[in-house]
Protein backbone atom coordinates (compact mmCIF):
# COMPACT_ATOMS: atom_id res chain seq x y z
CA UNK A 1 0.00 0.00 0.00
CA UNK A 2 1.46 3.23 -1.08
CA UNK A 3 2.07 6.35 1.44
CA UNK A 4 -0.21 9.23 -0.20
CA UNK A 5 0.93 12.60 0.87
CA UNK A 6 -1.99 14.77 1.94
CA UNK A 7 -3.41 17.91 0.06
CA UNK A 8 -0.72 21.15 0.88
CA UNK A 9 -3.45 23.23 2.24
CA UNK A 10 -4.62 20.43 5.00
CA UNK A 11 -0.67 19.97 5.80
CA UNK A 12 -0.70 24.22 5.47
CA UNK A 13 -3.58 23.59 8.28
CA UNK A 14 -2.14 20.94 10.28
CA UNK A 15 0.84 22.78 10.97
CA UNK A 16 -0.79 26.35 11.87
CA UNK A 17 -3.02 24.59 14.24
CA UNK A 18 0.46 22.76 15.73
CA UNK A 19 1.76 26.38 16.21
CA UNK A 20 -1.04 27.32 17.83
CA UNK A 21 -0.48 24.41 20.41
CA UNK A 22 2.64 25.09 20.92
CA UNK A 23 2.00 29.15 21.64
CA UNK A 24 -0.88 28.12 23.80
CA UNK A 25 1.49 25.81 25.84
CA UNK A 26 4.79 27.40 26.21
CA UNK A 27 3.97 31.32 25.86
CA UNK A 28 2.99 33.28 28.64
CA UNK A 29 -0.43 35.50 27.66
CA UNK A 30 0.65 38.06 29.82
CA UNK A 31 3.33 38.94 28.30
CA UNK A 32 1.99 41.11 24.98
CA UNK A 33 5.21 40.91 23.60
CA UNK A 34 6.10 37.33 23.48
CA UNK A 35 2.07 36.63 22.44
CA UNK A 36 3.27 39.33 19.42
CA UNK A 37 5.99 37.80 18.47
CA UNK A 38 4.25 33.68 18.41
CA UNK A 39 1.39 34.87 16.69
CA UNK A 40 3.30 36.38 13.65
CA UNK A 41 5.37 33.04 13.86
CA UNK A 42 2.62 31.58 13.37
CA UNK A 43 0.98 33.71 10.40
CA UNK A 44 4.56 33.68 8.46
CA UNK A 45 4.18 29.81 8.51
CA UNK A 46 1.25 30.45 5.29
CA UNK A 47 4.26 32.28 3.34
CA UNK A 48 6.91 29.51 3.89
CA UNK A 49 6.92 28.04 0.30
CA UNK A 50 6.35 31.11 -1.59
CA UNK A 51 8.87 33.40 0.61
CA UNK A 52 11.14 30.67 3.02
CA UNK A 53 13.83 33.30 3.76
CA UNK A 54 11.47 35.85 5.47
CA UNK A 55 9.24 33.59 6.67
CA UNK A 56 12.47 32.38 9.23
CA UNK A 57 13.52 35.82 9.85
CA UNK A 58 9.62 36.34 11.00
CA UNK A 59 9.39 33.46 12.97
CA UNK A 60 13.56 33.89 14.74
CA UNK A 61 11.91 36.73 17.49
CA UNK A 62 9.37 34.06 19.18
CA UNK A 63 12.10 31.23 19.52
CA UNK A 64 14.24 34.04 20.87
CA UNK A 65 12.03 35.54 23.52
CA UNK A 66 9.52 32.28 24.13
CA UNK A 67 9.64 28.47 24.72
CA UNK A 68 7.74 27.87 21.38
CA UNK A 69 9.93 27.03 18.37
CA UNK A 70 7.90 24.66 16.26
CA UNK A 71 6.83 27.41 13.82
CA UNK A 72 11.03 28.19 13.99
CA UNK A 73 11.96 23.99 13.43
CA UNK A 74 9.15 24.21 10.37
CA UNK A 75 10.12 27.23 8.73
CA UNK A 76 14.08 26.37 9.09
CA UNK A 77 12.73 22.76 7.52
CA UNK A 78 11.29 24.55 4.53
CA UNK A 79 14.36 26.92 3.65
CA UNK A 80 16.01 23.74 3.57
CA UNK A 81 14.06 21.83 1.65
CA UNK A 82 13.72 24.26 -1.03
CA UNK A 83 17.37 26.05 -1.04
CA UNK A 84 20.98 24.56 -2.04
CA UNK A 85 22.90 27.10 -0.58
CA UNK A 86 24.70 25.53 2.45
CA UNK A 87 26.30 28.27 3.99
CA UNK A 88 23.27 29.85 4.30
CA UNK A 89 21.59 26.91 5.80
CA UNK A 90 24.30 26.57 8.26
CA UNK A 91 23.92 30.26 9.02
CA UNK A 92 20.26 29.86 9.52
CA UNK A 93 20.75 26.73 11.87
CA UNK A 94 23.45 28.63 13.95
CA UNK A 95 21.01 32.00 13.84
CA UNK A 96 18.47 29.21 15.61
CA UNK A 97 20.67 27.33 17.95
CA UNK A 98 21.73 30.89 19.46
CA UNK A 99 18.14 32.43 19.62
CA UNK A 100 17.29 29.14 21.35
CA UNK A 101 20.22 28.24 23.63
CA UNK A 102 20.63 32.60 24.98
CA UNK A 103 18.19 33.51 27.55
CA UNK A 104 16.32 36.81 26.99
CA UNK A 105 16.69 39.38 27.66
CA UNK A 106 20.35 39.34 27.05
CA UNK A 107 20.97 42.73 29.10
CA UNK A 108 19.97 40.83 32.37
CA UNK A 109 22.83 37.79 30.93
CA UNK A 110 25.60 36.97 33.48
CA UNK A 111 28.56 34.63 32.50
CA UNK A 112 28.67 32.98 35.16
CA UNK A 113 24.81 32.33 35.88
CA UNK A 114 25.03 31.41 31.82
CA UNK A 115 28.28 28.87 33.16
CA UNK A 116 26.77 27.42 35.94
CA UNK A 117 23.22 26.99 34.21
CA UNK A 118 23.85 25.88 30.83
CA UNK A 119 26.46 23.08 30.13
CA UNK A 120 27.54 20.93 27.35
CA UNK A 121 24.56 18.89 27.12
CA UNK A 122 22.48 21.64 26.53
CA UNK A 123 24.72 22.88 24.01
CA UNK A 124 24.70 19.63 21.98
CA UNK A 125 20.69 19.54 22.38
CA UNK A 126 20.56 22.99 20.93
CA UNK A 127 22.61 22.34 17.95
CA UNK A 128 21.28 18.66 17.61
CA UNK A 129 17.47 20.35 17.38
CA UNK A 130 18.95 23.19 15.12
CA UNK A 131 20.37 20.88 12.65
CA UNK A 132 17.50 18.37 12.55
CA UNK A 133 15.42 20.06 10.59
CA UNK A 134 18.41 20.84 8.14
CA UNK A 135 19.28 17.25 7.45
CA UNK A 136 15.34 16.67 6.67
CA UNK A 137 14.86 18.83 4.48
CA UNK A 138 18.06 18.18 2.49
CA UNK A 139 16.76 14.70 2.63
CA UNK A 140 13.46 15.40 1.23
CA UNK A 141 15.13 18.07 -1.67
CA UNK A 142 17.67 14.84 -2.53
CA UNK A 143 14.56 12.40 -2.77
CA UNK A 144 12.50 15.37 -5.14
CA UNK A 145 15.90 15.58 -6.89
CA UNK A 146 15.73 11.70 -7.66
CA UNK A 147 12.54 11.49 -8.67
CA UNK A 148 12.49 13.49 -11.08
CA UNK A 149 15.93 11.72 -12.59
CA UNK A 150 14.65 8.68 -12.62
CA UNK A 151 11.52 10.66 -14.30
CA UNK A 152 13.77 11.64 -16.88
CA UNK A 153 15.53 8.21 -16.95
CA UNK A 154 12.37 6.33 -17.68
CA UNK A 155 10.91 9.07 -20.47
CA UNK A 156 14.98 8.72 -22.20
CA UNK A 157 14.56 4.68 -22.32
CA UNK A 158 11.05 5.11 -23.51
CA UNK A 159 12.28 7.09 -25.98
CA UNK A 160 14.61 4.89 -26.70
CA UNK A 161 12.65 1.61 -27.29
CA UNK A 162 10.39 3.44 -29.24
CA UNK A 163 13.17 4.30 -31.81
CA UNK A 164 14.58 1.08 -31.36
CA UNK A 165 11.52 -0.54 -32.02
CA UNK A 166 11.08 1.91 -35.18
CA UNK A 167 14.47 1.38 -36.69
CA UNK A 168 13.42 -2.34 -36.44
CA UNK A 169 10.36 -1.88 -37.77
CA UNK A 170 12.30 0.94 -41.04
CA UNK A 171 14.79 -2.91 -40.85
CA UNK A 172 11.64 -5.15 -41.87
CA UNK A 173 9.83 -3.14 -44.55
CA UNK A 174 12.94 -2.75 -45.97
CA UNK A 175 13.11 -6.56 -46.57
CA UNK A 176 9.83 -6.51 -47.14
CA UNK A 177 10.40 -4.20 -49.89
CA UNK A 178 13.18 -6.10 -51.88
CA UNK A 179 11.87 -9.16 -51.32
CA UNK A 180 8.28 -8.01 -53.41
CA UNK A 181 10.89 -6.09 -55.77
CA UNK A 182 12.78 -9.35 -56.28
CA UNK A 183 10.28 -12.05 -56.00
CA UNK A 184 6.45 -10.90 -56.58
CA UNK A 185 7.22 -8.01 -58.66
CA UNK A 186 9.35 -10.67 -60.99
CA UNK A 187 6.67 -13.08 -61.48
CA UNK A 188 4.13 -10.38 -62.44
CA UNK A 189 6.16 -9.35 -64.65
CA UNK A 190 6.80 -12.66 -66.51
CA UNK A 191 2.75 -13.17 -66.17
CA UNK A 192 2.27 -10.03 -67.72
CA UNK A 193 5.24 -11.18 -70.89
CA UNK A 194 3.56 -14.57 -70.68
CA UNK A 195 -0.27 -12.74 -71.53
CA UNK A 196 1.15 -10.34 -73.94
CA UNK A 197 2.61 -13.42 -76.20
CA UNK A 198 -0.88 -15.38 -76.16
CA UNK A 199 -2.40 -12.66 -77.04
CA UNK A 200 -0.60 -11.70 -80.13
CA UNK A 201 0.29 -15.74 -80.84
CA UNK A 202 -3.09 -17.29 -80.60
CA UNK A 203 -6.11 -17.33 -83.41
CA UNK A 204 -9.05 -17.47 -81.08
CA UNK A 205 -10.79 -14.48 -80.14
CA UNK A 206 -11.85 -15.57 -76.45
CA UNK A 207 -8.30 -16.51 -75.68
CA UNK A 208 -7.10 -13.26 -77.06
CA UNK A 209 -9.52 -11.22 -74.62
CA UNK A 210 -8.24 -13.75 -71.63
CA UNK A 211 -5.17 -12.75 -72.91
CA UNK A 212 -5.56 -9.30 -72.99
CA UNK A 213 -7.30 -8.66 -69.80
CA UNK A 214 -4.47 -11.28 -67.61
CA UNK A 215 -2.07 -8.69 -69.37
CA UNK A 216 -4.03 -5.65 -68.52
CA UNK A 217 -4.17 -6.77 -64.49
CA UNK A 218 -0.98 -7.47 -64.40
CA UNK A 219 0.42 -4.28 -65.41
CA UNK A 220 -2.00 -2.15 -62.85
CA UNK A 221 -0.83 -5.09 -60.18
CA UNK A 222 2.89 -4.05 -61.28
CA UNK A 223 1.93 -0.22 -61.08
CA UNK A 224 0.33 -0.68 -57.29
CA UNK A 225 3.44 -3.09 -56.64
CA UNK A 226 5.72 -0.28 -57.31
CA UNK A 227 3.81 2.49 -55.29
CA UNK A 228 4.22 0.33 -52.51
CA UNK A 229 7.44 -0.80 -52.71
CA UNK A 230 8.09 3.12 -52.55
CA UNK A 231 5.82 3.65 -49.69
CA UNK A 232 8.02 0.64 -47.70
CA UNK A 233 11.08 2.02 -48.55
CA UNK A 234 10.43 5.70 -47.62
CA UNK A 235 8.32 4.79 -44.47
CA UNK A 236 9.86 6.63 -41.30
CA UNK A 237 12.00 9.23 -43.66
CA UNK A 238 9.20 11.43 -44.84
CA UNK A 239 5.93 11.54 -45.52
CA UNK A 240 4.99 9.37 -49.19
CA UNK A 241 1.48 9.57 -50.82
CA UNK A 242 -1.08 6.35 -50.89
CA UNK A 243 -2.60 5.41 -53.91
CA UNK A 244 -5.88 7.45 -54.57
CA UNK A 245 -8.46 5.92 -52.66
CA UNK A 246 -11.13 4.74 -54.40
CA UNK A 247 -15.10 5.80 -54.69
CA UNK A 248 -18.15 4.81 -56.24
CA UNK A 249 -17.58 6.09 -59.22
CA UNK A 250 -14.59 3.63 -59.83
CA UNK A 251 -17.26 0.90 -60.20
CA UNK A 252 -17.94 -0.02 -63.13
CA UNK A 253 -14.29 0.30 -63.97
CA UNK A 254 -13.70 -2.06 -61.70
CA UNK A 255 -16.40 -4.56 -62.70
CA UNK A 256 -15.23 -4.03 -66.69
CA UNK A 257 -11.27 -5.31 -65.75
CA UNK A 258 -13.09 -8.40 -63.11
CA UNK A 259 -13.19 -10.33 -66.50
CA UNK A 260 -17.00 -11.64 -65.06
CA UNK A 261 -20.33 -11.20 -66.68
CA UNK A 262 -21.69 -8.94 -63.99
CA UNK A 263 -25.02 -6.49 -64.20
CA UNK A 264 -24.74 -3.73 -61.84
CA UNK A 265 -28.05 -1.82 -60.37
CA UNK A 266 -27.43 1.11 -58.12
CA UNK A 267 -29.47 4.31 -57.19
CA UNK A 268 -26.89 6.19 -55.31
CA UNK A 269 -27.22 9.25 -53.76
CA UNK A 270 -23.97 11.97 -54.43
CA UNK A 271 -22.00 12.96 -51.53
CA UNK A 272 -21.86 9.95 -49.35
CA UNK A 273 -18.90 9.87 -47.32
CA UNK A 274 -16.03 8.41 -48.48
CA UNK A 275 -15.47 6.00 -45.86
CA UNK A 276 -18.52 4.27 -47.00
CA UNK A 277 -17.85 4.80 -50.59
CA UNK A 278 -14.33 3.12 -50.00
CA UNK A 279 -16.52 0.46 -47.65
CA UNK A 280 -18.76 -0.59 -50.98
CA UNK A 281 -15.80 -0.62 -53.21
CA UNK A 282 -13.49 -3.10 -50.85
CA UNK A 283 -16.87 -5.26 -50.68
CA UNK A 284 -17.68 -5.83 -54.27
CA UNK A 285 -14.15 -6.04 -55.03
CA UNK A 286 -13.74 -8.67 -52.79
CA UNK A 287 -16.93 -10.56 -54.26
CA UNK A 288 -15.51 -10.32 -57.29
CA UNK A 289 -12.28 -11.60 -56.28
CA UNK A 290 -13.91 -14.44 -54.42
CA UNK A 291 -15.98 -14.97 -57.70
CA UNK A 292 -13.16 -15.40 -59.58
CA UNK A 293 -11.55 -17.82 -57.51
CA UNK A 294 -13.69 -20.05 -56.49
CA UNK A 295 -16.97 -19.90 -59.26
CA UNK A 296 -15.43 -20.14 -62.70
CA UNK A 297 -18.02 -18.93 -65.57
CA UNK A 298 -20.72 -17.61 -63.01
CA UNK A 299 -22.15 -14.41 -63.55
CA UNK A 300 -22.75 -12.01 -61.05
CA UNK A 301 -25.33 -8.98 -59.72
CA UNK A 302 -24.35 -5.84 -57.39
CA UNK A 303 -27.17 -4.40 -56.13
CA UNK A 304 -26.47 -1.23 -54.24
CA UNK A 305 -29.63 1.20 -52.74
CA UNK A 306 -30.14 3.68 -50.31
CA UNK A 307 -33.02 3.76 -48.36
CA UNK A 308 -34.32 4.58 -44.48
CA UNK A 309 -30.71 5.97 -43.84
CA UNK A 310 -29.11 2.52 -44.49
CA UNK A 311 -26.65 2.12 -47.69
CA UNK A 312 -27.34 -1.49 -48.90
CA UNK A 313 -24.88 -3.38 -51.52
CA UNK A 314 -25.72 -7.35 -52.17
CA UNK A 315 -23.48 -9.04 -54.26
CA UNK A 316 -24.57 -12.63 -55.29
CA UNK A 317 -23.23 -14.42 -58.45
CA UNK A 318 -24.31 -18.10 -59.86
CA UNK A 319 -23.28 -21.36 -59.57
CA UNK A 320 -19.96 -21.94 -61.21
CA UNK A 321 -20.08 -23.77 -64.80
CA UNK A 322 -16.35 -25.57 -64.47
CA UNK A 323 -14.20 -26.62 -61.49
CA UNK A 324 -12.33 -24.16 -59.52
CA UNK A 325 -8.82 -24.02 -59.73
CA UNK A 326 -6.80 -24.25 -56.26
CA UNK A 327 -5.42 -21.59 -55.41
CA UNK A 328 -3.66 -20.13 -52.53
CA UNK A 329 -5.87 -17.93 -49.86
CA UNK A 330 -4.87 -16.51 -46.35
CA UNK A 331 -9.15 -16.43 -45.50
CA UNK A 332 -8.65 -12.92 -44.67
CA UNK A 333 -10.43 -11.19 -47.22
CA UNK A 334 -14.48 -11.78 -45.74
CA UNK A 335 -12.99 -11.42 -42.01
CA UNK A 336 -11.51 -7.38 -43.33
CA UNK A 337 -14.63 -6.58 -44.69
CA UNK A 338 -16.73 -7.49 -41.34
CA UNK A 339 -13.94 -5.72 -39.62
CA UNK A 340 -14.31 -2.27 -41.85
CA UNK A 341 -18.09 -3.04 -41.35
CA UNK A 342 -18.30 -3.21 -37.43
CA UNK A 343 -16.02 0.32 -37.68
CA UNK A 344 -18.55 1.84 -39.33
CA UNK A 345 -21.41 0.48 -37.27
CA UNK A 346 -22.45 -1.91 -39.78
CA UNK A 347 -23.47 -5.33 -40.67
CA UNK A 348 -22.20 -7.56 -43.31
CA UNK A 349 -23.39 -11.29 -43.99
CA UNK A 350 -22.33 -13.86 -46.21
CA UNK A 351 -23.33 -17.48 -47.22
CA UNK A 352 -24.78 -19.74 -50.20
CA UNK A 353 -27.84 -19.55 -52.23
CA UNK A 354 -30.31 -21.70 -53.02
CA UNK A 355 -29.36 -22.00 -56.77
CA UNK A 356 -25.93 -23.16 -55.71
CA UNK A 357 -24.67 -19.80 -56.15
CA UNK A 358 -23.20 -17.09 -53.12
CA UNK A 359 -24.39 -13.96 -52.03
CA UNK A 360 -22.73 -11.48 -49.73
CA UNK A 361 -24.40 -8.91 -48.27
CA UNK A 362 -23.63 -5.17 -46.63
CA UNK A 363 -25.56 -2.72 -44.71
CA UNK A 364 -24.08 1.00 -43.92
CA UNK A 365 -26.14 3.37 -41.78
CA UNK A 366 -25.51 6.69 -43.84
CA UNK A 367 -27.23 9.12 -40.91
CA UNK A 368 -30.14 10.79 -43.24
CA UNK A 369 -32.71 9.23 -44.95
CA UNK A 370 -32.88 9.05 -48.63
Amino acid sequence: MSFRRPPLVLLDIGLVTAALADVWVNVDDGDPMAVSAALLAVAALMLRRHLPRLTFLLTLPTSLITDAAFATLVALYTLSSLSRNRPLLVGCALTFAVCDFMPWPWSYLEVDELAETYNLVDITYTLATAAAPVFLGQLVQARRELSLRLAEITEVREHQQMLTAQAVLARERAQLAREMHDVVSHQVSLIAVQAGALQVSNQDADARAAGATIRRLSVQTLDELRHMIGVLRASGTRPTELTPQPSLTDLRQLIGSSGIETVLETDLPHGLPPTLQRAVYRTVQEALTNVRKHAPGASATVRIHHRDALLRAVITNTAPTRPALSLPGAHHGLVGLRQRAELLSGTITFGPTSEGGFALRLELPTGHAD
